[in-house]
């Protein structure tokens, strides 16, 4: 008797675990994104448009001066990447266009939805295409921003199941793995900023947790309007739904709530301080004033086709196309900073022909403590030796800065406790690319991405003067040594150590990355 009572416990248990899983998939499969029908195309306005803004009076006559160039401020430190976004969208007099991957429900994340709720207020057009994988918690205060009369918010490539989003992967994996990636603020067709920051306090240092170090760079003049067309690309495709059609507006006392929360959000302590540090700088009124330091160069902007993420893009469309067009093969110098690289075999051969060639090829890429994404780690490490068999430089950013050294202004590669972010390459001393591009398979195959190519030998200097100067003092420099083993060689200002085991790992962490590396995961890395 007994164990037949045990048996219908069991028989029970597993009909209600089929019963809940025939529930969710229910529930998934009835989840299908909204048709698109009636859903308004709209353009970006263009250069000539925004003449008479505050922006357009003070660049379009240097503008005027450099035909077909473009001015370059590149935005290294973190506290200037966020002011330079806040202080643009309050010059703003005809259009704000923002796309992003990422938007954090944080202190900078809520202190930029109130600078856009402003400028709608004061009747400037807002535009916003957010990556609906990282929108986490922001559902009702993106709808609340969707209702102000001047305001469009978009969602691309979106989750129908709002309430566990995540579940989406369940019944279409193929489409939801792919991402828009792209990072741009183009403000009255005047100013944008492009690179590699996504909006959240770890991208502009407002927190004490990981600080990322990033780089993004303020441009005017002509590239400007290739942003503009290129948002217009995304904005118009059939992969950007309006967000209403997915979240509904907020009831009236719940926009209340929202509203008294967000007017008092800049007077709680921390994100206080930070307007007021962001107060502090001068950036855009000397950008106004023609003070600020820029470099009028070539830029040519080059981006994924929006339909990748359906895999549809032909391969002419993608951006490593169009970067392999414009770079050609490097003949003296390539130094690239990936925080995420995952070279292939087939990279790693094309970087190996390099070198045969007589190409000085240094790599600096985020070490196993300092990455923020342990399986991509596990991608890159086991191409580490076959490339330093072949002579490539590889240098692995620390998690600890060196606590000899003096404190600096958070430049391009942070301060203690960052973690590498940044995406940029020099070639032959040239040319310079930034963006949201990382060196792996997921941008080349999967994720949209977006990004300049900058015609500029001072640029370029900075890249090759940062390995030669900066970075083997704020990461590992990597050698094999008489036995084929790896060796880190860690240099501070105490004197240089030599490592034989990955730095600040355990063996159960190692092991761990060892077991990823065997797993068939590099197409998704």
């Amino acid at each position: 008797m007994l164990y037949k009572m045990q048996i219908s416990i069991v028989q029970r248990h597993a009909m209600l675990k089929r019963g809940v899983l025939i529930v969710i998939f229910g529930l998934l499969s009835a989840c299908s994104l909204p048709s698109q029908e009636g859903r308004r195309a709209s353009t970006a306005i263009a250069p000539e448009q925004g003449a008479d803004t505050v922006l357009g009076k003070s660049l379009m006559p240097l503008t005027a001066k450099h035909p077909g160039r473009s001015g370059v401020v590149p935005l290294t430190d973190s506290l200037d990447a966020f002011a330079a976004r806040m202080l643009l969208i309050s010059k703003a007099q005809r259009t704000i266009d923002i796309q992003y991957y990422i938007w954090r429900d944080d202190i900078t994340g809520n202190l930029l939805l109130r600078a856009l709720h402003d400028a709608a207020q004061r009747n400037v057009r807002v535009r916003l295409l957010i990556d609906d994988n990282g929108t986490s918690g922001l559902d009702k205060k993106l709808a609340l921003l969707n209702a102000e009369p001047n305001v469009e918010v978009r969602l691309f490539n979106p989750f129908p199941f709002r309430a566990f989003k995540q579940l989406g992967f369940l019944t279409d994996f193929r489409r939801l793995n792919r991402r828009m990636h792209n990072k741009s603020l183009t403000v009255d067709g005047q100013a944008t900023i492009v690179g590699g920051r996504n909006i959240g306090d770890e991208y502009f240092g407002a927190t004490q947790g990981v600080a990322f170090a990033d780089l993004d760079v303020m441009a005017v003049g002509d590239i400007v309007d290739k942003v503009s067309q290129d948002f217009d690309r995304y904005w118009n495709n059939q992969s950007a739904y309006p967000l209403e059609q997915l979240v509904a507006a907020p009831g009236k006392a719940e926009a209340q709530s929202l509203q008294r929360e967000e007017a008092n959000f800049q007077f709680v302590p921390k994100a206080h301080a930070y307007v007021e540090a962001v107060r502090k700088t001068a950036l855009i009124e000397d950008m106004l004033a023609g003070r600020l330091v820029s470099y009028w160069v070539p830029v040519r902007m080059v981006s994924d086709d929006p339909d990748k993420v359906l895999g549809h893009a032909p391969p002419e469309a993608m951006l490593t196309a169009r970067l392999q067009e414009i770079l050609d093969e490097p003949r003296q110098t390539l130094d690239l900073i990936s925080p995420y690289f995952v070279p292939t075999q087939q990279g790693v051969e094309a970087f190996a022909a390099m070198a045969r060639q007589g190409v000085r090829v240094r790599v600096l890429t985020n070490s196993m403590a300092a990455t923020d994404v342990i399986a991509v780690h596990a991608g890159y490490a086991k191409y580490r030796r076959p490339l330093l068999e072949q002579g490539i430089s590889l240098f692995e950013m620390r998690r600890e800065a060196d606590p000899d050294r003096v404190k600096e202004k958070a430049g391009m590669f942070g301060s203690s406790g960052s973690s590498l972010h940044a995406k940029t390459f020099a070639v032959d001393g040239e040319r310079v690319f930034v963006g949201s591009f990382n060196f792996d398979p997921r941008s080349a195959r999967l994720n949209t991405e977006l990004g300049f190519v900058i015609e500029s030998e001072v640029l370029a200097s900075m890249v090759a003067e940062a390995f030669d100067q900066k970075i083997p003092s704020l990461a590992y420099e990597l050698t094999l040594n008489e036995k084929d083993d790896i060796v880190w060689l860690d240099r501070r200002q105490t004197g240089a150590q030599a490592l034989t085991t990955e730095p600040s790992s355990t063996l159960w962490r190692r092991l761990y990355i060892d077991f990823l590396s065997l797993l068939p995961i590099e197409p998704l890395l």
